[in-house]
């Protein structure tokens, strides 16, 4: 009786969502591996034992393979945040999100570089994403009246501050000192935070009209039909607007 070859059941599967699956896995490791953070499909497809059509038709090419496991990354990386404490302290836990996503970098360094340097042509959503999880947490800010600006300029700064820290960190180690991420946390926080409360600021109606645009953002109110809510905010965002306008001017 002839010896049947055992095969694991993600390799003999027709299931391309496993299929695909496995070959992220694979792509994973083997960029962790790599010396230049590089990886080759043939020895994707060999770790997982299909031939290479079989990966170019569920990712199209290399390209959208990277782009697979970048938003993969991202999943690991909201896995993470999540085990980040939520307090009652927003500005505290902004804080300690910035040290969270250099512990991220530094433990996933070839991961992080696909996720965040730039790639001609990718349709990776990961950095995208990431600013998403950020605006929620500068969102939670401004609700409590510790922002400054909108969360939508306050996130674009911040992230490119962070990810240019750890890309350099990453790069060349010996070049950035360990204290740069604080130095640059300190210097993008305090362009986008507001005073301490109580201090005089150039424009404490629209700090007002921003902190309750925020709040309306995350609570919404019952005592406003929906029609209501959408024009106070309006109101609101034209008071922002306005503010930003005249201290910029």
């Amino acid at each position: 009786m002839p010896t049947s070859q055992t095969t694991p059941r993600s390799l003999r599967t027709d299931d391309d969502t496993a299929l695909r699956t496995a070959m992220i896995q694979a792509a994973t490791r083997l960029l962790a591996e790599s010396p230049d953070h590089d990886i080759a499909t043939r020895a994707v497809c060999e770790a997982v034992g299909v031939t290479q059509p079989r990966l170019y038709r569920l990712f199209g090419d290399k390209r959208g393979l990277l782009d697979a496991v970048a938003d993969a990354g991202f999943e690991r990386y909201a896995e993470q945040k999540a085990l980040l404490e939520k307090t009652g302290d927003p500005v505290a836990d902004l804080y300690a999100g910035w040290d969270d996503h250099h512990r991220f970098a530094a433990a996933n360094p070839a991961l992080y570089q696909l996720m965040f340097a730039p790639r001609p042509q990718s349709h990776s959503e990961a950095r995208r994403r990431i600013l998403g999880l950020l605006e929620a947490s500068l969102l939670r800010c401004s609700a409590v009246g510790a922002l400054r600006v909108d969360v939508n300029h306050a996130a674009q700064l911040i992230l490119s501050a962070n990810v240019g820290v750890a890309l350099n960190r990453i790069a060349q180690p010996g070049l950035f000192d360990e204290e740069l991420s604080h130095r640059a946390r300190d210097a993008a926080f305090g362009a986008v935070l507001a005073a301490p409360m109580g201090d005089s600021t150039a424009d404490p109606v629209g700090d007002a009209a921003r902190q309750l645009h925020s709040q309306l953002a995350l609570t919404g109110s019952d005592a406003l039909e929906p029609a209501e809510e959408s024009l106070l905010e309006r109101w609101l965002e034209r008071i922002v607007e306005r503010g930003t306008g005249e201290i910029n001017g």
